[in-house]
């Protein structure tokens, strides 16, 4: 282990006890809001933990997290329960069932589930600020970049999901981890990691788009090389079999990550177009919060619903319609101007990476960045930094999820939509806090009251100070740029552990 990934480590394993004990507090400080919000009963007994464990846990069972929770419990009895794919959950009960099972009697499922979210999801942070961290060094090539970039991750503003029961830790620690496999050529493992992300989050279908880019990089730099290198009609059977083997690749690698999705419809498709559930086996009181809510369960004496009767009959895209009331610009109304302003300062990032890459590298961006014209600049050597030709496919997956996320969802979601989803906020940011900040370009600055030390050295061994901690006692004298990142950041980071954690309107 690195001294940068251990210093990484440790700074994310101290938010995430900040995260769980803050949470706790400002549960209990905070009365709880009387939302509209998913809230089953309770059907099982508690048992003598179960109390002392939802008041210290209970913050993180709000408002999605209660879906996958209930999933977890019951398994998918609701219609928009669907809306939640399938892997935390299974994650959840798997750590409950096994992990979690000695203390069983002091317990109930749903005492242990929650344990399970604060465990289980601090150790999945952790896997994803060390798989960032990776991906970042081998894209970046920039270790400076790549280290404030995971450090920024730790304080990441949509903190919040990463802690309570969501699937954000989880999905950002697979799609990261498959990304940095693709981009050291292991495809069939990145093509396995990714599709486990799929059944995390169904946005883990826009990563098909990584599969079909990188590989058609490698191919390109592969013929260039081999034109060079190489004379003769033996060129033109090479070039064939790095074409029929992209195409095999790109087939292959599509159909594993878009089948946990598919599978899923199948499953909602058979659980309620055909089923073989009667209203009998469901429990009274959730049969009873069904008819109070209007929510739809399988009834094999019943109607099938209209969405059954569809040509392409998804039950993810029924629900989001129905239930959510997503769909193009139909978020864009006065009343949730609040909702855009929250969403702003992330929009913000992904448009001044996409803006600036696009300045940086004009010619790049119109070749799709598949090629370089200059000799002296091959793909596999680039210019290190945020603006290398590495970097352009993330700056498009970034700019897809900001386009797609401020027309088509609620806006408020594309805090944690992006944070989890793409390394670039976190680079971009990173980027300007080095461009930006005096305090970080030198050791010993003009004012003897602010010293900033990129090492502390014993003997032969060194280990780099955390810029983050370093700035906050100067964080009056810092610039501007530097205020308004490590504000925004750190600002999100407390506020929804406040609001969230007690089922007040976040993101």
């Amino acid at each position: 282990m690195t001294m940068d990934v251990r210093a990484v480590l440790e700074f994310a394993t101290v938010t995430r006890c900040l995260s769980l004990f803050l949470q706790a507090v400002l549960n209990a400080a905070i009365p709880d809001h009387d939302a509209d919000a998913f809230r089953p009963p309770r059907t099982e007994e508690p048992l003598y933990l179960d109390s002392t464990v939802e008041w210290l846990l209970g913050g993180l069972s709000h408002w999605d997290a209660e879906h996958f929770l209930f999933i977890a419990e019951r398994g998918y009895l609701y219609e928009h329960n669907f809306a939640f794919f399938p892997l935390f959950p299974v994650v959840l009960r798997g750590l409950a069932e096994t992990l979690l099972w000695p203390i069983s009697s002091w317990l109930s499922v749903r005492g242990r589930l929650l344990v399970a979210v604060a465990l289980g999801n601090s150790a999945l942070f952790l896997l994803s600020v060390v798989a960032l961290h990776a991906l970042s060094r081998i894209v970046l090539q920039d270790k400076r970049l790549a280290l404030l970039s995971s450090l920024l991750y730790c304080i990441t503003p949509a903190n919040v999901f990463m802690t309570a029961g969501y699937s954000e830790s989880l999905f950002a620690a697979l799609t990261f981890g498959g990304l940095f496999l693709l981009e050291k050529g292991f495809t069939l493992r990145a093509c396995l990691a990714l599709s486990i992300a799929t059944a995390a989050r169904s946005n883990g279908l826009v990563n098909i788009g990584f599969l079909l880019y990188v590989p058609s990089l490698h191919a390109i730099s592969q013929i260039r090389v081999y034109r060079t290198t190489t004379k003769g009609h033996s060129k033109v059977f090479y070039y064939i079999w790095v074409i029929i083997r992209l195409l095999l690749t790109s087939l292959l690698g599509t159909a594993i990550i878009a089948i946990p999705f598919c599978a899923f419809q199948y499953y909602g498709y058979r659980t309620f177009c055909t089923p073989s559930v009667s209203l009998e086996r469901i429990p009274p009181p959730l049969l009873s919060l069904a008819e109070r809510k209007g929510y739809r369960v399988p009834d094999e004496n019943g109607p099938p619903p209209l969405w059954c009767m569809r040509p392409l009959p998804l039950l993810y895209s029924h629900i989001q319609d129905v239930y959510w009331d997503v769909g193009f610009l139909r978020y864009f109304e006065l009343r949730q101007i609040p909702n855009f302003i929250l969403a702003l300062p992330m929009a913000n990032l992904g448009i001044m990476a996409a803006y600036a890459y696009f300045q940086a590298n004009p010619e790049l961006c119109l070749r799709l960045g598949l090629w370089e014209t200059s000799a002296n600049k091959g793909l596999d050597k680039p210019t290190p930094g945020m603006f290398n030709p590495r970097v352009f496919v993330y700056v498009v997956h970034s700019t897809v999820l900001l386009v797609f996320g401020t027309l088509c969802m609620h806006v408020q979601v594309l805090t944690r939509f992006m944070a989890s989803s793409s390394p670039v906020p976190f680079w971009i940011s990173a980027h300007l806090l080095l461009l930006n900040e005096p305090l970080l370009h030198r050791r010993t600055t003009s004012n003897p009251n602010v010293q900033l030390q990129t090492h502390s050295r014993n003997g032969c061994d060194h280990k780099p100070q955390n810029p983050i901690i370093a700035l906050l006692p100067h964080f009056t004298t810092c610039s501007p740029t530097t205020q308004s990142i490590l504000g925004y950041f750190l600002s999100y980071w407390l506020l929804g552990l406040a609001l969230h954690c007690n089922f007040l309107p976040w993101t």
